[in-house]
Formats: C-alpha cells, structure tokens, sequence
C-alpha cells in the first residue's frame, strides 16, 4: 500500500504514543498504523530502539573517580595562576562568590547614577538664550542705521507737512 504523506505527517508523534501508552491512543491511529506499511515498519524500529535501551546496563562508575576529583579540583585551587587575567578568573572561578555580589550590585548603581546623571545633564538642559530680545533688537536697529536715517527722514517729512496745512 502507498504511504500517504498528508496521514503520515501526523502519526510520528503518536507512534511514541502507541509504544508507550497504547490504551490511550485514538483508534484512528491504531486503524492507521495497521494499514500504513510505512507507519508500521517506523513503529517497529522505534520499538527494536525502546528493547535495545532497556537491555542496556549503565557501566558502573570508578570507586576512585570522586577521591582523585576532589584531589584534582583542590590542587587547581591551590595552584598559582600564570597571568593577571587567569589570577582574576580563577578568583571568581573557584572561590565562594557569596562575598562579591554587594560589590558587583553597589558598583551596578554607582554605574547607574553616574550615567543617569550624565544623560541627564547633557540632554535635558534647557536652552539658554544667548543675549536677551531687547538686547538683541537694540543690536538690530544700532546695525541699521540707514533703516533708522529713513525713519527720521520720514517722521520729519510727517511733522512738516502737518505744520503746513
């Protein structure tokens, strides 16, 4: 019989289900998996899997293997690293750390104020003004001088011919 892919894509998760529960399998699948060639050869692979890991004995650990651990692990502790930065990974490596995380967590803070401060002084500083308006209108008209010729030629003008009529 030909496999039909649509079907079978399905049934990989519920052959483990199968082998491991079948009481609580749908019948659709066991109907499946009794028709399907394919479905049925994986579900007999899976099962030659599950007997060979039951049939499998764990070695028994050496006697010794924690005594020469404890051992090695004491004398790298006990050894002087070469350089700086090994001396500063084995310190936090191998030593209780317990001791160090006040330190780290205060510095984390200082950190923190340090560059909230430092965000804060540089980009929520108000603007200030350079010069005040009416310095800088005064400045203006004092540039002007021609503006302010016209001005007085034209006020003039105004005043005279007032007096005339």
């Amino acid at each position: 019989m030909e496999r039909n892919t649509n079907i079978c894509a399905g049934m990989e998760t519920r052959l483990a289900d199968l082998l491991l529960d079948p009481e609580t399998v749908p019948a659709a699948v066991k109907t499946h998996v009794s028709e399907c060639d394919g479905c049925r050869r994986e579900l007999d692979e899976l099962r030659a899997t599950m007997s060979l890991m039951d049939a499998w004995e764990a070695p028994e650990p050496n006697p010794y293997f924690m005594t020469r651990f404890q051992a090695r692990l004491r004398e790298e502790q006990q050894a002087e690293p070469a350089g700086w930065l090994e001396r500063l990974r084995a310190r936090f490596m191998m030593r209780p750390q317990m001791h160090t995380r006040p330190l780290v967590a205060m510095a984390m803070t200082v950190l923190l104020l340090v560059g909230g401060g430092a965000y804060l002084d540089f980009y929520w500083q108000a603007p200030v003004p350079k010069e005040a308006a009416v310095v800088h209108d005064l400045q203006t008209l004092d540039n002007n001088a021609q503006l302010l010729d016209q001005l007085e030629s034209i006020s003039a003008d105004d005043n005279g011919d007032a007096v005339q009529q």
